[in-house]
């Protein structure tokens, strides 16, 4: 029987086999007996095609995330584009990837961010950014397999400037001390100390520690950029990290002392309390890698240095940080001048009258 009726949903199912002798069993998605039909026709239609004439077949978009996703294991952002896939697939679930224009991407794209509990929220085009390239990163890859002919052409949405949020020593820390529990309090001032993000912060294991060598170290396993790197410690990252020693386990950073329980994010209450306190607004954790970076270049430490302190892979991730460091500048402002020299000059030229 070309298709049959599914009795509990009432959803028409195929059962054919191709030239080649393969059996196809699939449900249509459809209650539609014409539909289903159609479908059935054509698909067979096109195996037969396929088959006699060498049609390139068409592939579904499962298909396609599928094997886009094994090519993308172990990739830093891999968690990131598994979630974007799940959304994709909600929109083109059983679609063919070659049916994928630039208008059904664009009308599927998300437009808010819908978190329970809290009013809907306008996403950013930052955010819509990503969305926008992990399909196309599917569908570059589907070229490549030669499943399409060409990748519709996407948007890219503004994204506003970079933001760099700092603030001065004192203010720094007023907002410690506000910090009601111990251990944030420790791990802020080691953050605002070394640079360290908040993941490689509350990864620390005792064995990344090398106190007297004041040295510390991100394994690649735990660098944003999958990169190993050396963390260089000041007396107060090294004041901290002396005191949690003494009672660490298996990580650095835990909620009570001798606990071998990993903390996976700061606690956001308290520090959103300890804000309010100080009065700061508009300041978030990842901030205080922020107000390092701008102590950094506003005391002369070189972008390059920065650079490879705070782990980015770029030197244009640290440009963000140079307008705070106009004096690097300031001694090469006499290089070129002219006019107070004039001035030097005119006062020893005695002037000469003209009868």
């Amino acid at each position: 029987m070309p298709i049959r009726k599914d009795k509990k949903s009432g959803v028409w199912h195929l059962d054919i086999r191709t030239p080649g002798g393969q059996r196809i069993r699939r449900s249509t998605e459809t209650t539609d007996r014409k539909a289903a039909q159609e479908y059935h026709d054509r698909l067979k239609a096109d195996l037969w095609r396929q088959d006699k004439l060498g049609d390139i077949p068409d592939r579904t978009f499962e298909e396609a995330a599928v094997r886009f996703l094994r090519e993308c294991e172990g990739q830093r952002d891999y968690a990131t584009k598994l979630r974007h896939v799940e959304y994709w697939r909600e929109k083109f679930a059983a679609r063919s990837v070659r049916s994928l224009t630039t208008d059904a991407i664009v009308d599927a794209l998300p437009t808010h961010q819908i978190i329970k509990g809290k009013p809907t929220k306008p996403l950013t085009g930052s955010t819509r950014n990503r969305y926008v390239s992990t399909i196309k990163r599917m569908l570059n890859l589907c070229a490549e397999w030669e499943w399409i002919d060409r990748v519709p052409k996407l948007p890219h949405y503004h994204e506003p400037d970079v933001r760099v949020r700092w603030e001065p020593p004192e203010v720094i820390a007023a907002l410690i001390q506000a910090l009601r529990l111990d251990w944030m309090r420790d791990a802020a001032i080691v953050a605002v100390a070394t640079g360290m993000r908040e993941g490689e912060l509350l990864g620390l294991t005792p064995s990344q520690m090398d106190l007297a060598q004041h040295n510390a170290w991100i394994t690649h396993e735990g660098a944003k950029s999958r990169r190993a790197r050396p963390v260089p410690l000041n007396e107060d990252a090294i004041g901290v990290l002396e005191r949690r020693l003494k009672t660490a386990k298996r990580f650095v950073f835990t909620r009570t002392a001798g606990s071998a329980r990993r903390i996976t994010q700061v606690d956001a209450r308290d520090f959103e309390r300890a804000c309010r306190i100080v009065a700061i607004e508009d300041f978030h954790w990842h901030d205080l890698r922020h107000t390092w970076a701008s102590w950094h270049v506003q005391r002369g430490t070189p972008l390059m240095v920065l650079k490879e302190l705070g782990g980015w892979e770029t030197i244009e991730m640290v440009q963000k940080y140079a307008h705070l460091a106009p004096s690097h500048l300031a001694e090469h402002a006499g290089t070129v001048k002219f006019w107070s020299i004039m001035g030097t000059q005119k006062e020893k030229t005695p002037l000469v009258e003209v009868a």
